[in-house]
């Protein structure tokens, strides 16, 4: 999938700013990915829970910047703790995090 080219659900993605609501016990992700992974859905599954049906979820996006275009995915409404991450469905986990409430982490997706 071309940055151009989001799902129709959401066509409007990664085309202005994100607001991210982060406050006590609650924190965002910012999960930063090489170009070709633009349309994969990067999972945060927090770690020590068994509810991978319900893991957050968000898709690499192309965000356009002053310094130009930024490739990532924005996870937001966590809840403070450890997450592995994974490309959705399956894949293996690629990275922990540790997210604190009331901040935005950021990390950066490994690459292959």
């Amino acid at each position: 999938m071309k940055p151009a080219q989001v799902p129709e659900h959401n066509r409007h993605a990664g085309q202005g700013p994100v607001v991210l609501d982060v406050g006590d016990g609650v924190g965002a992700l910012i999960v930063l990915a090489p170009e070709s992974y633009v349309g994969r859905e990067v999972e945060a599954l927090r770690v020590g829970c068994d509810l991978a049906d319900h893991a957050p979820h968000a898709a690499v996006l192309g965000r356009p910047t002053r310094n130009g275009t930024v490739y990532c995915a924005v996870i937001t409404d966590l809840v403070e703790g450890r997450y592995a991450l994974r490309c959705r469905p399956d894949g293996p986990v690629a990275l922990h995090v540790d997210v604190h409430g009331g901040e935005v982490h950021r990390a950066r997706w490994p690459r292959d």
